[in-house]
Parts: structure tokens; sequence; C-alpha cells
């Protein structure tokens, strides 16, 4: 899986973190993953026209002193369908820029 990591956060960076998250995020059915949702205006036509298959979402792990952003675009409704794939440009973009976003409005440096 493509995907951009971050490592060294203390334990409290890691707290405000998921704080962050908890906020902002959809929580996964696993503790250490959120779903980041993508704007509708940046999903691919594919995307965009399956509506039943929205919110499509990049998955945000946290590790005990790490996050990996994936730069892969999914449906958290189904699994069986051709509207999830490896992020566009615009997406990836997204995807980099909510993640340094999120540490710089937290105030954490790496």
């Amino acid at each position: 899986m493509k995907g951009y990591l971050i490592d060294e956060f203390s334990p409290p960076d890691m707290k405000k973190i998921i704080a962050f998250l908890e906020k902002v995020a959809i929580r996964s059915s696993l503790e250490q993953i959120f779903w980041i949702p993508v704007p509708r205006d940046m999903l691919s036509t594919t995307q965009f026209l399956h509506t039943d298959c929205q919110p499509h979402v990049f998955a945000l792990e946290l590790g005990d002193q790490w996050i990996k952003a994936e730069f892969f675009v999914r449906t958290l409704k189904t699994m069986r369908c051709d509207c999830p794939g490896y992020c566009t440009p615009q997406q990836r973009e997204y995807v980099l820029n909510f993640t340094n976003g999120m540490l710089d409005q937290l105030g954490i440096s790496t």
C-alpha cells in the first residue's frame, strides 16, 4: 500500500492527534484506524457518480509513535465496487495537506 508515514512522535503528541481525529474523523472498528472523508469536489468521476458508495475516505493509521496516511480512497459501504482506488494527484495532495495541516494546527513538529 502506498502511503505517507511520519514517525518519532512523543506520547503527548499522539494523545493530541487522537483527540483531534476523534473530533474530525470517523473512527473505525479498529482502534488505530480513522477514516478521513474526501471532499466531494475531489472525487474521481466514478467515485462522484457512485452516490450509494459515499462517503469516500482515506485511512489514517496510528502506531505508538507514528501515523500513516494511505494514498488509497475507499468506500465504507462495500468492498465490491470499482470506485475505490489509489489517489488521483489532487486526492494525494489533499491527504498530504490534511496530515501536515493537522500537525501544524496541533503545534506538533517532527
